[in-house]
């Protein structure tokens, strides 16, 4: 059985390391949004729509990510992917024009899902045993999260260094490439140390052919939906992580390296939130912590908006951290639900592919969102309207869960 377990970790491992590696570059903007509009010559616009086509790269991708992880080896989808976004981040080093960016983000879009999300979330699945899933999910998301945030600790020295010549150009090109070259090498680990026959667990044991009536099953299942609906107010929840640093540049008036160092610090908050909410899903409830996490991100939010921006900045420093904090809880507990879902094992794939098809609609819809928003309001208002927004759509999804809840309390004592 020790050995066994052994067998799951390092499998485990090598899936959090692989999710930890694939998406910083591509969310570079978190801590550095300032300086990529500055280096490339855009506006705040034109970045919200160069998300917009991510979103829809997403989209195309989603569903058959789904279909794609119940028939092939997770090993190759996942070198595939950490190579394809590797090959864009190469790309997107030579500070290329608005259209090739716009291409650089759908091929990015394209390699971190279709052939990515759904493969590594079926392996988690699987990994964890039953009464695991919460503590699986959350140290999923709290390991990415380490593993961003020491590559994030990383980057911010790199930018600093270089900022010393007085040289942004140069500067954010050496964090891209950083960036690139961890995504090579993880790729070429996990090509050389995942053997094709290792499986999690029983996940491949009596693989049967895909049928279409697999299909039909997950289409009827109301839970899947409504775990959906909840997974869409969570990340439109969570996406404020990515407006944080330019709230702070913008309305607070901080300088660019500091708040480097202060997202940098939000992103430590990722392993501390998600693994802590994942073991205390296990042991109060994962939608009780899904609730509570939604509902501190929140409050916290609307603080940030209300309060005068002549505060003294440390006030909001902290504000910001403890957003991520709850924001990063709400993240490594969202997708434990998958568990209430009563999704057999040899379809969960496309059950977690429909999931992620509704979730992370906020992909498309929110940079359009606040993009209307910041024209309405002007940069320093539309911050404020957009996390009051998204505050809104907290307290939605805290109404979600509840009603998640009596579903299933209700149904399985039938």
């Amino acid at each position: 059985m020790k050995k066994e377990n052994l067998k799951r970790y390092f499998q485990f491992l090598l899936v959090v390391l692989a999710a930890g590696s694939i998406y910083p570059l591509i969310y570079l903007r978190t801590a550095y949004q300032e300086t990529i509009l500055e280096v490339f010559g855009i506006s705040l616009a034109q970045l919200n729509t160069i998300f917009s086509a991510l979103g829809f790269a997403y989209l195309v991708g989603y569903l058959p990510s789904g279909l794609l992880s119940d028939k092939f080896s997770a090993k190759w989808l996942l070198v595939i992917s950490l190579l394809g976004v590797g090959a864009g981040g190469l790309w997107f080093a030579q500070i290329p024009d608005y259209q090739s960016v716009v291409i650089i983000f759908i091929i990015w879009g394209l390699f971190s899902v279709f052939t990515f999300w759904s493969s590594h979330m079926k392996l988690v699945k699987l990994l964890a045993e039953e009464g695991e899933e919460g503590r699986f999910f959350g140290v999923l998301d709290g390991g990415r999260g380490l593993v961003e945030a020491v590559l994030a600790a990383i980057a911010i020295f790199i930018f600093s260094q270089i900022m010393k010549t007085g040289d942004k150009r140069a500067a954010l090109i050496g964090v891209i490439y950083m960036y690139t070259i961890v995504l090579f090498v993880v790729g070429l680990l996990v090509a050389i140390f995942v053997k094709p026959e290792n499986k999690a667990n029983t996940a491949n044991e009596n693989r049967q052919p895909f049928k279409l009536v697999d299909v039909l099953d997950v289409l009827k299942n109301k839970r899947v939906y409504l775990h959906g609906a909840i997974i869409f107010m969570c990340y439109a929840v969570t996406w404020a992580v990515y407006y944080l640093g330019g709230f702070l540049e913008t309305n607070i008036g901080v300088g660019p390296v500091v708040v480097g160092t202060v997202m940098t610090i939000v992103l430590w908050m990722r392993p501390v939130g998600g693994t802590a909410a994942g073991f205390l899903a296990d042991k109060f409830g994962k939608r009780n912590i899904v609730r509570l996490a939604l509902l501190g991100a929140s409050i916290c939010l609307i603080l940030i908006s209300i309060l005068p921006s002549g505060l003294v900045k440390p006030v909001f420093y902290v504000l910001v951290i403890l957003t991520g904090l709850f924001i990063y809880s709400i993240r490594g507990t969202y997708w434990s639900l998958i568990a209430d879902s009563k999704v057999d094992n040899r379809i969960v794939g496309v059950a977690i592919g429909l999931v992620s098809l509704i979730g992370y609609l906020p992909d498309i819809i929110l940079p359009t969102f606040n993009s209307f928003l910041f024209r309405v309001f002007g940069d320093n208002a539309g911050y404020n309207a957009y996390f009051i927004s998204t505050a809104i759509i907290g307290f939605i999804g805290i109404i979600l869960v509840t009603i998640f809840d009596k579903v299933v309390k209700k149904e399985d004592c039938a």
